[in-house]
């Protein structure tokens, strides 16, 4: 039987059961990591009745390597109003549908998460009830199974006092498996895509297409352009890193991409996470033929022409990206030899 892989985020979680709020991970350099008390949201006109809603600083602060809080957006349609992401807690949301209102009455008729990190699905207790959840079939199942730890786990990294104990779990109403998409049409032209194609940072991930408008939401894979690097610490690297550039290809160049957390950018913009990742698989795989261990490793892979000011850069790439590549490759390494046939004489 094969072994699933046990992401990062589920670890932790066991990990805080079975030993309290002592239980240790490597911690960010800053917690929390941007205050939900303090962000301000503002929107983003995209087209006709397409917003992006957006940290006000990130125009600023995304190239200074500043992290953000979480970006969505919204479309409105004949039928109604579809929300991208609903945000970490209630202040955020309240500010959500506020912008909303500013710009229509219309009913929020779905909601979509894009992770089952909570700063994207914490809300969804405050929908109203005839809103229709769209979620990842793995982020429904995670969140059911989870969601008290994934609370403690968002509590661990952007603090207490933020809203996040409020959440109270609302299961998603329409599920995409993995491989699978769902199309749907709001009207006056709005067709909205939702693609599910497995891991491109973790089993939860969604991504939102507006093939007419070529307008692409990225949730946490394509977390913000350079000098950020992705968030890669839910236990994968192979399947993201094959997935990203499968995403990143699949985009037409002047599409236009509401990153995870980041200022408004496109195709090029995006383009740093994807050198990154290829950097990466390219030199933690000579590594590994060396026979280097993961300890070597890290001193022989620190990337430092990635490293240009992005404040999370050390926590992400040696306590998450690179083990996880480590692993990854290591393990492939061994069962590709594995396959490989003896030869007798």
């Amino acid at each position: 039987m094969k072994t699933q892989k046990i992401n990062i985020v589920t670890a932790f979680l066991l990990l805080l059961i079975s030993l309290g709020a002592s239980a240790q991970m490597a911690m960010p350099p800053q917690v929390p990591i941007w205050d939900a008390n303090k962000v301000e949201l503002k929107l983003q006109k995209l087209g006709e009745g397409i917003y992006a809603i957006l940290p006000t600083t990130a125009a600023k602060e995304t190239p200074q390597g500043i992290p953000q809080a979480t970006t969505g957006g919204f479309i409105v349609g004949s039928k109604g109003v579809l929300l991208i992401e609903v945000m970490l807690s209630k202040r955020l949301y309240d500010q959500e549908v506020a912008l909303i209102r500013s710009v229509t009455d219309k009913s929020i008729i779905y909601a979509v998460n894009t992770s089952d990190h909570g700063d994207h699905c914490f809300s969804n207790y405050l929908l109203p009830s005839s809103t229709l959840i769209i979620q990842n079939e793995f982020a429904k199942d995670n969140l059911a199974k989870n969601y008290e730890g994934i609370k403690q786990f968002m509590v661990a990294l952007f603090g207490a006092g933020r809203g996040i104990e409020s959440s109270v779990y609302r299961p998603a109403d329409i599920v995409i498996p993995k491989n699978n998409n769902l199309k749907l049409d709001l009207g006056e032209g709005k067709v909205v895509e939702f693609l599910n194609v497995g891991t491109a940072q973790s089993p939860a991930d969604l991504f939102v297409w507006m093939p007419n408008q070529k307008i692409f939401w990225a949730g946490n894979p394509f977390i913000a352009e350079s000098p950020a690097i992705p968030w890669l610490f839910d236990g994968y690297f192979l399947e993201p890193a094959a997935n990203l550039k499968k995403v990143y290809d699949f985009l037409p160049t002047d599409a236009i991409i509401i990153p995870g957390h980041g200022r408004v950018t496109n195709k090029a913009g995006i383009k740093y996470t994807i050198d990154y990742v290829e950097a990466l698989k390219q030199q933690v795989e000579a590594a590994v033929d060396k026979g280097l261990t993961l300890e070597q490793t890290k001193a022989a892979v620190k990337m430092d022409e990635f490293n240009k000011g992005y404040v999370l850069f050390n926590w992400l790439h040696f306590n998450f990206n690179l083990p996880n590549a480590y692993k990854d490759i290591s393990d492939n390494k061994k069962k590709q030899s594995e396959l490989k046939p003896t030869s007798y004489k």
